[in-house]
């Protein structure tokens, strides 16, 4: 039996707070909170112990398989360095989302098809437990087949509407605007717009692909999300389809109605790091504070994730143990996971171990289903074996 205990730490408890207690490890499921416990032990003295983050968009990844415009990284590298990064920020738990669109190039098919691969390939050695969300764009009806595949496969671990299709062609209409996509895609502005407008032809054949993979998703038991609602409309059309999680909504009276009707609401952490949405949207720490934000994610950038609670508990509206929620507890019960998100006996045992002491909270160490997978500051030195 392999035993780990975390001792002399302060840990996030259900209903106490942020507590001393030492927890124990067995098997990767927390065995006991406090007692005795024979096995390693790896001492948390002045540290927070908390649940291990829950991510449910993170697509950074992007930036490992394109760091620039027309230069492409291997999917496995840059699923192994997209790995580091996530456990370095104390995340466990990582829904890429991988956006499936008619776009050439970094979201195209043959993309999706080599990091869904690299994805299964490294998932018996993953020490992160990685996941896949398909945001399925809705114009992408030529991949429909393979997508609806991949979900009876097992290969698709959450879905999520996308729809930017009617604002990438507003954009198109602007050389700057455009030049990002058409760069993304690795061809002109010409023969991108070209491709966009034959898409965008094909408008009366979306809303029956759009039911069909909704159909599809809600057979496989998979949580639905619907991306950038910009009125409750749409938000009530996606619920209809068994979305039950609203993500990036992009006015408050969206995120109240979501809430309304018991919904998830999904922002970006970064939000709430800059004080603003890098579009002008909603911002994410005021509707948290309000109850209308019930999870973070780190949408592109990993370390936001486990900032923005300490920022949120900085602002006085919230406490630790509530902004914890937004990124532990709140996204697991959100996707399904109800064996973890909490440090509770039976559930599965991922920690984040953060230093406080310093100019802003630092991640030393990260313990993934039992097994310690990132450390830094000396903590190897505070490991004592059994």
């Amino acid at each position: 039996m392999s035993r780990l205990h975390v001792i002399g730490g302060r840990s996030l408890l259900p209903g106490a707070g942020l507590v001393p207690a030492d927890i124990l490890i067995e098997d990767g499921r927390i065995a006991a909170i406090g007692g005795a416990g024979s096995g390693r032990t790896l001492d948390a003295t002045s540290l927070l112990v908390l649940p291990g983050i829950v991510d449910l968009h993170g697509d950074a990844f992007e930036r490992q398989l394109q760091p620039r415009p027309g230069v492409d990284i291997a999917a496995p590298l840059a699923l192994a360095e997209t790995e580091a990064q996530l456990l370095a920020n104390g995340i466990t738990t990582a829904f890429h989302a991988v956006t499936l669109s008619w776009e050439p190039g970094l979201r195209s098919l043959p993309a999706w098809r080599m990091w869904r691969a690299a994805m299964a390939a490294a998932r018996p050695a993953m020490l992160c437990d990685m996941r896949i969300q398909l945001r399925w764009e809705a114009f992408n009806l030529d991949a429909l087949d393979e997508a609806l595949a991949d979900i009876a496969a097992g290969a698709v671990q959450m879905l999520a509407f996308n729809d930017h299709t009617p604002s990438i062609l507003r954009k198109l209409a602007d050389p700057v605007a455009g030049a990002k996509y058409a760069e993304r895609a690795g061809m002109s502005q010409a023969a991108f717009r070209a491709v966009a407008e034959a898409v965008a032809s094909r408008e009366a054949e979306v809303p029956a692909a759009w039911a069909r993979i909704a159909a599809a998703a809600r057979d496989a038991g998979l949580p639905i999300a619907s991306h950038d609602d910009d009125t409750v409309a749409a938000r009530e059309s996606f619920r209809a389809d068994g979305a039950l999680v609203c993500e990036f909504p992009t006015e408050q009276a969206v995120a109240e109605a979501a809430r309304a009707a018991g919904d998830a609401v999904v922002m970006g952490a970064p939000n709430v790091l800059r004080g603003k949405s890098h579009l002008g949207w909603a911002s994410a720490a005021r509707l948290a504070e309000a109850g209308l934000c019930t999870v973070l994610c780190s949408d592109y950038f990993y370390p936001a994730l486990v900032q923005a609670p300490f920022v949120l508990a900085g602002r006085g509206v919230m406490d630790l143990p509530s902004a914890w929620a937004l990124v532990s507890a709140n996204p697991a019960a959100a996707a399904g996971l109800a064996d973890r998100g909490v440090l509770a006996p039976g559930r599965r045992a991922d920690l984040v171990l953060v230093d406080t002491a310093g100019p802003a909270p630092r991640v030393v160490a990260a313990i993934s289903a039992g097994r310690p997978v990132f450390m830094q500051g000396g903590m190897w030195e505070r490991m004592q074996p059994a």
